[in-house]
């Protein structure tokens, strides 16, 4: 038997997908993408930080749904890319060719994107790129490109948006003096943090919800657990929620006790845990 049969659920409730119906809005995730939604209606270059499995890329799915007709989604997801490779891949977005005159000269690639980007402006829409991994980009001729980027405006409008997305190590990177220039363009940071402990019930309620499951199937003392061991990372929460449910299964509980949190917590060697 799969341990949704057995919770009543219709669906996992704790993938590690980044499906935004898993989304939980905690102050943090609520804030962030708020921010986001405020940078993309003012055309802004913006910079979303956080720690690996706080809900970045999941948070960036539920901007792209919440936004309409009238914007131009180009989502890069594999940022190790040289200067020439990026403008390609940003071109090929945009549908414009990038054989022949394009193959080998970047500002006339940069002049054809920003035909496109006009065009766009013209017909009411506004591109938004997302860089994903964003401290992945392997130089600093990349991030250029993507300053030069910031350069397509108006004497009063900027004509696209721009939201890198990264762990902490982006930021000390674009505190560097050698990306003051695009630092400089930056219009909005925001940090995603953890969630909080009085949220942890929220979290693990809305996942259960969206999985067909009603009822709260882990006990106080359980949550509080699944919040210390993970710190309030989702990924972690995701990981232990569906290791206690599956060792559940096997000893035939049906609710989730704090002792199931305490052996995934070990499966995982969190908080002092070892495989020793």
């Amino acid at each position: 038997m799969v341990y949704e049969e057995y919770y009543g659920l219709k669906r996992r409730p704790f993938t590690k997908t980044p499906d935004p119906k898993f989304l939980f809005m905690s102050r943090v995730h609520e804030e962030a993408l708020a921010r986001l939604q405020y940078a993309v209606e003012e055309k802004e270059l913006v910079v979303l930080t956080g720690d690996v499995g706080c809900g970045k890329t999941t948070l960036t799915r539920a901007l792209i749904d919440s936004l309409g007709e009238k914007y131009r989604i180009i989502l890069i997801i594999n940022p190790r890319l040289t200067s020439a490779q990026f403008l390609r891949t940003v071109a090929k977005r945009f549908d414009i060719p990038v054989s022949g005159r394009f193959s080998g000269f970047k500002d006339d690639l940069l002049d054809a994107i920003y035909s496109k980007v006009y065009e766009d402006y013209q017909a009411g829409i506004t591109p938004v790129i997302i860089i994903d991994e964003a401290q992945l980009i392997p130089d600093k001729d990349t991030f250029e490109e993507i300053r030069l980027l910031t350069n397509f405006q108006l004497d009063d409008a900027n004509l696209l948006s721009l939201i890198l997305v990264g762990q902490p190590d982006l930021r000390r990177r674009l505190n560097h003096k050698a990306y003051l220039p695009l630092k400089q363009r930056i219009g909005l940071f925001y940090h995603l943090g953890p969630i909080s402990e009085d949220e942890i019930k929220g979290y693990v309620e809305h996942r259960l919800k969206v999985g067909g499951c009603e009822e709260q199937l882990f006990t106080e003392e359980a949550l509080k657990a699944l919040h210390a061991y993970s710190g309030g990372v989702p990924r972690l929460i995701n990981s232990m929620a569906t290791a206690a449910l599956l060792s559940g299964l096997g000893s035939g509980y049906r609710i989730i006790e704090r002792q199931l949190i305490n052996e995934a917590a070990q499966e995982f060697g969190l908080n002092g845990y070892s495989e020793n």
